[in-house]
Parts: C-alpha cells; sequence; structure tokens
C-alpha cells in the first residue's frame, strides 16, 4: 500500500525549510567549516589500532568534509554544549540547520557527516558528541555501512560499541536509536540486508534503558520493503516531505523523555462522562502482575506511565513482550468508551472490552485496518467503543472500525503494551442507568 504520512497537528512545520538533499559526486561542504584542514580531525592513516570493525572511508571528498566539518565543530563547542544531539551521515547532515525549526523550544546541534559509517562514528564520538554534554542523542546510522558490503553482524557490534560509550559517558541521558532507513537494493542497499540489521540493533537494547528505538524503517519503507519515491527521490535521502514525517515521528517520543514541551490538554469530559485517568497517576488501574497502582506513575517495568496528561504505553526493549493495564472497576451495563490515541510508527497496543481485545494501533501500517481513510498517522485519532446487550461497536474518527463484536457480560477496561510508544488520552465511559 502506497500512501504519505503527514502528522497533521504539526503541519506548523511545513512552513519551514527543509532542505532536499541529493547525493552528489562531491557532497556538500558546510558553508560554516571553510577552515584550514586540522590534523586533530583527520581521519587516521591505517585502521590499526581504531575501535570498531567494517570500513572506515578514505576517498579524497569524504577526507576533506570528515576534516572541515570537524574542525568547524571544534569551535561551537561551547554554542552547542546541552544540545540534542543528531548524529549520522548525509541523511543527518541533509536536515542542516532547518533542523532547529522542526522542533522549536529545543536545542539542538547537527553532527551528521556525509558517507559516515558506524565504525566512522566510533572514532569521532568523543570529540564531536560527548565534549558537548548532550541532553539527549539521536542516532541514524549504518546505511553506508551496508554500501560498502558490510555485514549487518559487523555493523550492529560497532553499534554495540557505540552505546557501551554513550553510557559509559552518561548513563541517564537518552539515546533515540533510529532504524535505518529504507532504501534500494540499486543502492547497494537491499532491503533483507537492512531488516537484518535493523533486528540486529533492536536486539542490543534489551539491557540498555536510557535507549528509545524508533521504527523509521516502517515510517518510510514501500510494500516492497523499499525506499518510497514520494519521500526518496534517489531512494536514499529525504525530501522536504521525509524530513517532515521524521520530525512528526520523533516529537511524540521527545515529549515522552521530556525533552520538548507537550501541548497542555483543557479538555472537559462531557456531562454524563466519567474520568478513567486522571491525567496525574494511574490512580484506578491495576497492572498485570494484580499491583494496585494507586498514586503511582509508572509502573515497575515502565512499560505504562502517567506523563504531560496521558497514559503513555512506552517502547519495549524486547520484541512480543506483552504487558497489560486494566481499571479496578468492572463495567457490567452498557455504555459508551471514548479516547483519543497518538501511536509511533508501527505501534502495537489494544483495548480491551471486557476482555476481549481490540487492536489499536499505527492502523495503516500495523494493521488490521489499513484502509481507513480518516486516520489521522502520527496525530492524534478519536476511539469511540459502544457496548450494547453483550455487542460492541467500534469507530476510529467515526469510520467502523468493527460492529458487533461479542464481549462477555462484565469486566474492566484494559490496555496492552505490545510494541513502539502509544500515548491515550481523555479515557472516559458513560454507563447507562
Amino acid at each position: 500500500m502506497m500512501f504519505v504520512r503527514v502528522c497533521l497537528s504539526c503541519a506548523a512545520i511545513a512552513a519551514f525549510a527543509f532542505p532536499a538533499y541529493t547525493q552528489t559526486a562531491t557532497p556538500p561542504v558546510s558553508a560554516s567549516s571553510k577552515l584550514a584542514p586540522d590534523p586533530r580531525f583527520q581521519i587516521p592513516a591505517t585502521d590499526e589500532g581504531l575501535p570498531g570493525a567494517g570500513p572506515l572511508r578514505r576517498m579524497d571528498w569524504f577526507q576533506k568534509l570528515w576534516t572541515e566539518r570537524r574542525a568547524g565543530w571544534a569551535t561551537r563547542v561551547q554554542q552547542d554544549r546541552d544540545a540534542v544531539v543528531f548524529l549520522g551521515d548525509s541523511i543527518t547532515q541533509g536536515w542542516g540547520n532547518s533542523m532547529s525549526n522542526a522542533f522549536p523550544g529545543m536545542k539542538v546541534a547537527n553532527r551528521g557527516i556525509s558517507g559516515d559509517t558506524t565504525r566512522g562514528i566510533l572514532i569521532r564520538l568523543t570529540d564531536d558528541v560527548l565534549v558537548l554534554k548532550p541532553k539527549a542523542v539521536v542516532l541514524l546510522i549504518g546505511t553506508n555501512d551496508l554500501e560498502e558490503q558490510a555485514e549487518p553482524e559487523v555493523i550492529s557490534e560497532n553499534l554495540r560499541l557505540i552505546l557501551a560509550s554513550l553510557r559509559a559517558h552518561n548513563p541517564k541521558m537518552p539515546v533515540v536509536l533510529c532504524n535505518v532507513f529504507p532504501s534500494s537494493a540499486s543502492k547497494k542497499r537491499p532491503s533483507d540486508k537492512i531488516t537484518r540489521l535493523n533486528q540486529l540493533y533492536f536486539s542490543l537494547v534489551k539491557d540498555e534503558p536510557q535507549v528509545t528505538v524508533l521504527d523509521s524503517w516502517a515510517l518510510f519503507a514501500g510494500a516492497n520493503g523499499d525506499a518510497r519515491a514520494e519521500e526518496f527521490p534517489d531512494l536514499l535521502h529525504p525530501n522536504a516531505v521525509g524530513y517532515l514525517q521524521w520530525a512528526a515521528a520523533l516529537r511524540p517520543i521527545f515529549e515522552t523523555l521530556g525533552l520538548l514541551p507537550a501541548w497542555p490538554d483543557d479538555f472537559e469530559t462531557e456531562p454524563g462522562f466519567v474520568s478513567l485517568f486522571n491525567g496525574q497517576d494511574l490512580t484506578g488501574w491495576v497492572h498485570q502482575d494484580g499491583l494496585n497502582l494507586t498514586g503511582r506513575s509508572e509502573t515497575a517495568d515502565r512499560r505504562f506511565a502517567a506523563l504531560n496528561g496521558r497514559l503513555v504505553v512506552t517502547v519495549a526493549r524486547v520484541s512480543r513482550a506483552y504487558q497489560k493495564l486494566q481499571t479496578v472497576r468492572t463495567f457490567p451495563k452498557d455504555f459508551e468508551l471514548r479516547l483519543e490515541f497518538r501511536a509511533s510508527p508501527s505501534a502495537d497496543s489494544g483495548v480491551y472490552v471486557r476482555g476481549p481485545q481490540l487492536q489499536c494501533r499505527d492502523y495503516l501500517i500495523a494493521g488490521p485496518f489499513l484502509t481507513l481513510k480518516h486516520y489521522r498517522p502520527l496525530d492524534w485519532n478519536e476511539l469511540v467503543i459502544t457496548v450494547r446487550g453483550g455487542l460492541a461497536h467500534a469507530t476510529c474518527n467515526g469510520e467502523i472500525l468493527i460492529d458487533a463484536f461479542p464481549v462477555p457480560p462484565d469486566g474492566p477496561i484494559g490496555l496492552e503494551s505490545d510494541r513502539g510508544q502509544v500515548e491515550y488520552r481523555r479515557i472516559r465511559i458513560k454507563e447507562k442507568p
């Protein structure tokens, strides 16, 4: 299925200038880094004694770019201190200075170098990133390793070393790990290699509580697993639409991590409805292990949390590790349940209606409702579930999801955590007298 994912709540971002980066024979050099070569920032002449394994580029254009950009950054250490650092290759570099326009109120620093590899990141991590004492790091790297024919296992081992260095620097510093974007076999980046690499990346974060994974591959992958020309005209670099969508996918993660302020919600519950979530903590809910969560702001495993007036299902660090939250109360009467949800790319959650589950996901990617016309990717969507006489009827933004769905005569309302981040808000219910 081919579609363009645009975050409606981030429409204002479209007014800012996003670059349409295209690969050239000699990648562009930042105008702000026209400095004389400095041996401190040059690529080592040989691999001897260098960390990691795999490719480290030494073409003339790359060595020039590497040295000039790094020397320029060395003059900005004080200016860029405490920033959220975006670290990567040409996709990151191509975002340029307009990156700050996408996240107003958040200090950012772009540390992307076109053509870079995971091994290159390892070599320059301390001087280009850690010296800034970053508030957080957003990492997207690995596609150029694949072009150089490195195997996913070699690339992922370099990533393990990168994550270990970030943890050693500050184990509480948030790290957002973006899945390697889709590309094309014509770019020496076949979908099966990218898929395998992203799987290996995810396997590394099980014991890395500071790392949040964003499924940016699913955000952009077409039906065949390759990049879509609408967002990647050269099948490698995003255009303005692609950068807009990446920003829209990152923003909810930044809000959950406390890096960006969340828009205040001044919603008032309608007459006759009772709120099931107070917006402050998890009072009224119980974890699947039986623990009553009254007064608690999060579950012990941090898979559910009350943040920014929302009940957030946070990103899991292992695959298919299902967790469940449910109300203390049960609801034997007919009722109407209303809530709003926002799902990260390919995220998977669910709403339990007296026991049975209604899938609540990033529907256009994760399904099962792939043909919804009114679903808003990366934005808030309203879910309405009406139960009458033991049958449930559900709509999303007014479109029917399921009709005459059998449910038990009594039971709680529940939420599931599977994969990706899903936020819930304005959870309220109206029971029939």
